[in-house]
Parts: structure tokens; C-alpha cells; sequence
């Protein structure tokens, strides 16, 4: 799992390849609140097109309760979320479901382009 920040569009784009661990999810939340080059208000591309493992449910929850408390210091915009198959695709809406209030609007896509052109559309910061 890596992130980057880009200043220019105010945008935290995080990938995930391989076995992303709920340790190293929530490790990153971690990162994020203590980034000082990190904007109030970043949307969010996190990108899991290259991942293989699917998390359960419980680690959904988990993941979407230290998501809230990033949130209160990061105060997040957007977040897309680009997945390469269909049970990711299923967890992503779950993942949205679960942290819906604490961004702005939620997606999932298949396609990393779909999800910057819906980053920078109507709606966007």
C-alpha cells in the first residue's frame, strides 16, 4: 500500500497491490493524520485495481470506523474507488455504504479513468 499526495488537485491517491492487509489499511489512516502535506478536504482516489486479497466484512467495518476518525482531522471531499473485479466491486459499495457520511459523495468504478473523470466532474472541490 503507497500514497501520494497531489497538491495541485487536492487529491490523496492511495494504491493498493497484492494482499493489502487491515493492518497496513489502518496504518495508513496513521500516515494521513500526521502528513502535514496533506489538504483539508482531499479527495480521495484509492485505487485497488491490482489487488488479490478481498477483505470480510469485519475488517469493512473496522477499516470504515478508523476512516471516521481520520475524517475529523482530514475532513475528506471525494472518494472513488477503482476495483479490477467483481467481488471487489461488491466490497467497494459496501466499503461506501459503511462510510458514506464521512465524505462527500462516494463511487466505485472499474476503471481508474472513470473515477478521475468523476473526481474532477460535477460535484467536485
Amino acid at each position: 500500500m503507497a500514497y501520494r499526495i497531489d497538491q495541485e488537485s487536492r487529491r490523496i491517491v492511495t494504491r493498493c497491490t497484492g494482499t493489502a492487509t487491515l493492518a497496513e489499511v489502518l496504518a495508513h489512516f496513521d500516515e494521513l493524520e500526521l502528513d502535514a502535506n496533506c489538504p483539508i478536504g482531499s479527495d480521495v482516489l484509492l485505487d485497488l485495481s491490482d489487488m488479490s486479497s478481498v477483505p470480510n466484512i469485519g475488517q469493512m467495518r473496522t477499516a470504515a470506523a478508523r476512516t471516521a476518525d481520520a475524517a475529523r482531522k482530514v475532513r475528506f471531499g471525494s472518494i472513488a474507488i477503482v476495483v479490477g473485479n467483481d467481488l471487489l466491486f461488491g466490497m467497494a459499495r459496501v466499503f461506501e455504504a459503511f462510510t458514506d457520511t464521512h465524505f462527500a459523495r462516494t463511487s466505485a468504478f472499474r476503471s481508474r479513468e472513470a473515477a478521475e473523470t468523476w473526481l474532477e466532474g460535477p460535484g467536485a472541490n
